[in-house]
C-alpha cells in the first residue's frame, strides 16, 4: 500500500512540475488543498490510463513502434496526455490540457521528473 501512495505522490509532484514548466497545462483550482486534491486525482486516473491502454496500445501497435524505431511512444505519450487532460475534465477536475503540444511536452515533463523521483525514493519504499 506504501509503494501504491508513493507512486501516485510522485505522479502528482511531476503533474505540478508539468503545471509550471509547460504552457497550456493548467490547474484553475482556487486553493492551495483544492490543487493538491486535483493533482492526487490526475495523478490517480493518469496511473490508471497508464496501467490499462498503455499496454494495449504497445501490443496492437508494436509494429509502429519497431518501423518508427520507438520514436511513436512520443506520440502515444502525448495522446494519453491528452485523455488524461479530458477524462479529469469529465470528473470535475479542474485540470486542463490544451492541445497535442502541451501535451506532447507535459508528458515528456512528467516522465523525466517521474523517474528522477523513483530514483530518489529508497527502495524500501518503492518494491516493484
Amino acid at each position: 500500500m506504501l509503494a501504491f501512495v508513493a507512486r501516485v505522490v510522485v505522479i502528482a509532484i511531476a503533474l505540478w512540475v508539468a503545471t509550471l514548466i509547460v504552457p497550456g497545462i493548467d490547474v484553475t483550482a482556487g486553493s492551495t488543498a483544492t490543487q493538491i486534491g486535483t493533482l492526487v486525482g490526475v495523478a490517480l486516473i493518469f496511473g490508471l490510463v497508464n496501467a490499462i491502454l498503455k499496454p494495449l496500445i504497445k501490443i496492437v501497435g508494436c509494429l509502429f513502434y519497431i518501423i518508427t524505431l520507438g520514436l511513436i511512444g512520443f506520440v502515444v505519450n502525448a495522446l494519453l496526455f491528452m485523455l488524461v487532460g479530458w477524462l479529469s475534465s469529465k470528473f470535475g477536475l479542474p485540470f486542463t490540457v490544451d492541445g497535442f503540444w502541451p501535451a506532447f511536452w507535459g508528458a515528456i515533463v512528467v516522465s523525466i521528473v517521474g523517474a528522477l523521483l523513483q530514483f530518489v525514493i529508497p527502495d524500501t519504499v518503492d518494491q516493484r
